[in-house]
């Protein structure tokens, strides 16, 4: 069970890393033809807020428990991913878009929650 969770952090992981990366670095304009129209309801920096919290909570996801640190920040990074995940529903909902990666994100931050704090405790 272990094993399979860390693979659930992995792909967290690398799924909002890579997101957000792409949020920090490329400029508004390029952005939207990327990622979608919903960048242009929000101002660059609250974009690059949002990339921002999404490559912390990456490094949230696998740090904590990887180097033996307080590892009780990994459900707590995945908390996080998961709210970040509920808002961004509620944009593409409200937009009328496809919300299911946003579901699929949220579903795996959740089953990360509940491995670490209930089934392979990390405290």
């Amino acid at each position: 069970m272990n094993l399979t969770i860390w693979i659930i952090q992995g792909l967290l992981a690398t799924a909002f890393l890579m997101a957000g990366i792409m949020k920090l670095i490329m400029p508004k304009n390029n952005l939207k033809e990327k990622i979608g129209g919903w960048v242009d309801e929000y101002k660059e920096s609250q974009i690059k807020l949002i990339g921002l919290v999404e490559v912390v909570g990456a490094f949230g996801l696998v740090l904590p428990m990887l180097l033996h640190v307080i590892p009780i920040l990994t459900p707590i990074a995945a908390f996080g991913l998961v709210l970040t995940m509920v808002g961004a529903a509620q944009t593409h909902f409200k937009r009328k878009e496809s919300i299911m990666s946003n579901i699929v994100l949220l579903v795996l931050g959740i089953l990360v929650i509940i491995g670490r704090l209930f089934i392979v405790k990390v405290f």
